[in-house]
């Protein structure tokens, strides 16, 4: 071969890692893979978060130690969007067209998720793990959206279940307005559980997100005398309202969701913490006899992190991400990392079973019901 030829393909090669470059995919270089997230660093669920974002980032630390995913090591920016819908949707547009971020981690709400959907799909960027249990980010798919939690309406049907098993029948619900996503999960799921068991509901009281008037709605609820009460809501509200019944003498039995699940909450509660029952959709995090558990409380103990549900499920969904970046493989593209996530089969994350298809982006359904006991732990 000449050496004018073996001058032309030199340049060729050149000029075809010079594109290869020109052309990567956003938020990804040789060495990193940078991702975005917007989610409630202050405001009223400032304290799970804390303590979900110190799971998910207890994970990549490990991940990053041991040389990253397939050579890349993992960046994690996180915007507050102060558990604001409107802002979330402001962060996700600064992430995704100003920081270029290669894909979106664990939102966290249903307003807060659902807003920043429009940003996802005009740039075709991918959200993994929202922590939300909305229905509407189930069905329809939505081939960007993955998610890793159970939905919220399984959780009041299970929550029904418990109830009925029991004997209580006269049970209530509390939850936002229809027009709040996850307000209309709770009315659904709560109308679907009480079907189910062929019951008839106690009531169905609504109250606002914002500025609700929590001693009016406690004097209500007390008043109707139900066996069992569930609440849908989140963050500062639950608490708010559980301590104002509570206050007025109300001991109904009272159930809320795994969004509030967390050592804050129950600190948040004080004594009118016990007794309280609480869904989860991870295995327990001090529970040492699964490959979960041990990782996790591993994890927790290197990096300092809150060992609690919400830590729990941080882990897992950044072991979830990681698992879909792994996949992949070196050719790192947002489309290729919808591909090698879909083909995530009944994989086990070491205690949980997840699943996606083309046709199915639940994840898991992991749903199990703890009581808060007077020490202010969790109990199965």
């Amino acid at each position: 071969m000449s050496k004018a030829v073996l001058r032309a393909i030199s340049v060729l090669a050149m000029f075809a890692g010079v594109l290869q470059v020109a052309v990567a995919e956003d938020g990804v270089t040789d060495s990193t893979i940078l991702i975005g997230q917007t989610i409630g660093v202050t405001g009223t669920v400032a304290g799970t978060v804390k303590e979900m974002n110190e799971g998910a980032r207890a994970y990549l630390a490990i991940v990053n130690k041991q040389g990253g995913v397939n050579g890349r090591k993992i960046e994690l920016r996180t915007l507050d969007d102060q558990y604001l819908p409107e802002r979330a949707a402001a962060n996700a547009k600064a992430l995704i067209e100003k920081d270029k971020v290669f894909a979106l981690f664990q939102s966290r709400g249903t307003p807060q998720t659902l807003a920043i959907l429009p940003e996802l799909e005009a740039r075709k960027v991918p959200l993994i793990a929202p922590s939300t249990g909305a229905e509407s980010l189930h069905v329809p798919v939505n081939r960007l959206v993955f998610n890793v939690r159970a939905k919220y309406q399984d959780e009041v049907v299970k929550a029904i279940e418990h109830f009925n098993t029991l004997g209580m029948k006269h049970i209530g619900l509390l939850t936002y307005e229809k027009d709040d996503a996850l307000g209309l999960d709770g009315v659904n799921g709560f109308n679907k559980g009480m079907a189910e068991y062929k019951l008839t509901p106690a009531f169905i009281e609504i109250f606002p997100r914002l500025k609700p008037d929590v001693d009016a709605v406690a004097q209500k609820l007390v008043g109707e005398a139900p066996d069992a009460l569930i609440i849908v809501s989140s963050g500062a509200n639950t608490v708010d309202v559980i301590k104002a019944i509570r206050a007025r003498g109300g001991r109904m039995q009272i159930m809320t969701l795994s969004n509030n699940s967390s050592q804050d909450f129950i600190r948040d509660l004080g004594a009118d913490a016990a007794g309280v029952i609480v869904s989860q959709i991870t295995p327990p995090p001090n529970l040492s006899t699964t490959v979960l558990g041990q990782e996790f409380q591993a994890a927790a103990k290197a990096s300092g992190a809150t060992v609690s549900y919400a830590g729990m499920e941080g882990f897992l969904s950044a072991k979830v991400m990681v698992e879909g970046l792994r996949r992949t493989g070196r050719n790192l593209t947002r489309e290729n990392l919808v591909h090698a996530l879909e083909t995530m089969q009944r994989v086990d994350m070491g205690g949980v079973s997840l699943s996606y298809s083309s046709k199915d982006h639940t994840g898991g359904n992991y749903v199990e019901l703890t009581l808060i006991g007077k020490d202010g732990r969790y109990i199965r």
